[in-house]
């Protein structure tokens, strides 16, 4: 793995691995937690259930399709298609037909920012597998809460598995790189003061360019101060907590 691509053989895989595959030419990623034997939990709204915010971007961005559909169903994992919220599939149906690619941890700040595509890694500091794998298991019997493109989808879910941590404010987007790198991207010149202070081509691309690194790099879950480390157990038994993805105060203590 390198600057360029965080691409992995199968053989290289270890239970507790966060995983994820490129969807529809890279348009977004799948992400989920590699468990051993093949399986892999992970979070879904399943095959034409993916609203989670009532736009469309849900379906287009986010959404998750299986490779097997009902007429064609996976001899290991069944019709997975109706199936949403947090499941196990094979490794072959999580893949849908991409490529593996692992998602890195506590990597320094000038390897985050040189890679531009949100979603690949993060500064945050990973658990050891015996927790991830936990919080996985935990989940899958217990759900993760409602499907939110910006708030709780599934990288949110890996990247919760891998570290415990998440968002006490309700001010901002959850710990997907994917969903911070789409709002960096759309306010990256047009919410920058900064703008103001060149007119040519290459110096909006210079402040563009530079306020997109900085947006993502404030919101990775390794720089960011609005978030605490909670319990799974925790995390589950307060229902209205995990609904919305966002810990109270009382809870992030």
């Amino acid at each position: 793995m390198g600057v360029l691509s965080n691409q992995i053989t199968t053989d290289q895989l270890r239970p507790g691995d966060h995983i994820y595959s490129w969807r529809h030419a890279y348009i977004y990623s799948h992400h989920g937690i590699y468990i051993g034997d093949g399986k892999v939990i992970h979070f879904t709204r399943g095959g034409g259930h993916e609203i989670g915010t009532g736009t469309v971007l849900d379906r287009v961005i986010f959404s998750w399709s299986p490779s097997n559909s009902a007429d064609n169903p996976c001899p290991n994992c069944g019709d997975q298609s109706r199936v949403d919220g947090v499941i196990s599939s094979c490794l072959d149906c999580f893949l849908s037909g991409g490529n593996l690619y692992r998602f890195e941890y506590g990597v320094s700040p000038v390897l985050f920012i040189a890679k531009a595509r949100g979603g690949t890694c993060t500064l945050a500091a990973c658990d050891p597998p015996e927790d991830v794998l936990h919080r996985a298991f935990f989940l899958l019997e217990n759900g993760f809460g409602v499907y939110n493109i910006f708030k709780n989808n599934c990288e949110d879910f890996a990247i919760y598995c891998k570290t415990g941590l998440l968002v006490f404010t309700n001010i901002s987007v959850g710990r997907s790189g994917q969903a911070a790198s789409l709002l960096a991207a759309a306010s990256a010149v047009v919410s920058s003061p900064l703008r103001y202070l060149t007119t040519s081509v290459s110096g909006l691309t210079a402040v563009g360019c530079g306020m997109y690194c900085v947006s993502r790099l404030v919101s990775d879950m390794g720089v960011r101060r609005d978030v605490s480390k909670v319990a799974v157990e925790r995390l589950v038994a307060d229902a209205s907590s995990l609904g919305e993805v966002e810990v109270s105060a009382d809870m992030a203590k």
